[in-house]
Parts: structure tokens; sequence; C-alpha cells
């Protein structure tokens, strides 16, 4: 099959495949603001950071940032805890709970449906799925964030 029929077979197929597929969300995730979810990311890519240094980085009014932190601290995504260079500061961190939250809302595929349907394939089409998949990652552009 040729570059361009390949490339408009699997752009038709992929609709059907994220409706076969895709994962839906839990009750606690339809809880979380884009907003919240941005803060947790940005939180898991740089580490603890003080609500100031949220509210600068996201840039949104520390008000508004120490009232969303405040939120997710009482749900148990967040936590504080003192600056251990300077405990006249204090750092938000994500929990246990708040990483696993993070990374549910990032699946985008319900593993179990996809699980499910390859160990009804046999081992060397799930291989060659797999392969194809990673090689039309690795020749296509860099990952994007369209948010």
């Amino acid at each position: 099959m040729d570059a361009e029929t390949a490339s408009k077979r699997f752009v038709e197929l992929f609709p059907a495949l994220y409706r076969r597929f895709h994962r839906r969300l839990d009750h606690s995730e339809y809880l979380l603001t884009r907003e919240s979810l941005a803060v947790l990311r940005h939180l898991a890519d740089t580490g603890p950071l003080t609500v100031g240094e949220a509210a600068n980085h996201l840039s949104r009014s520390q008000p508004a940032m120490s009232e969303m932190i405040q939120r997710l601290v009482q749900r148990g995504i967040l936590d504080r805890m003192p600056d251990e260079r300077d405990r006249r500061r204090v750092l938000v961190w994500l929990t246990e709970e708040g990483r696993t939250t993070l990374r549910r809302s990032e699946r985008v595929l319900s593993h179990e449906l996809v699980g499910s349907a390859m160990s009804r394939m046999p081992a060397m089409t799930r291989g060659q799925l797999i392969a194809g998949v990673e090689a039309l990652l690795d020749t296509g552009p860099e990952e994007r964030d369209d948010e």
C-alpha cells in the first residue's frame, strides 16, 4: 500500500478506533477543571512550588491560584509542606492521589478495552500493530500541546 492510501485509510479508521476504545471519565475526573489539571501537570513537570510561583508560571492571580490550590488540597490531590531550605515558605506538591489522578486524566484510551481486544489477537499481529504505531510516532512531528 502506498503512503497516500495508507494515510487516508488510517485517518478514516481512527475515529472508529477512538469511539470504540476511548476511556470514559470517572466521576472524580468530572470535578477537575482544565485549569486544575494544568496545575497538576505543571507541578509534575517542575516539582514543588509556592502558590506565588505557581500563579506566576500559569499567569494567574495569586488569590485565584490560592483558592484553586485550597480546593485541590481539600480533595487530597495536593498537599502543603514547609520548604526545607526556608521554613518561612510553604510549597504545594502532588499527593499520591494527585499523581494517580493526573495519570488517569492523561489516558485517552481504555486500558481494559484495548487489552481485551488485544488478548483476542495473535501475538504476531499485536507486535505488528505496536511496531506500526511506534514507527508512525517516530517519523511524525514532535509532540504537540494544542491546549
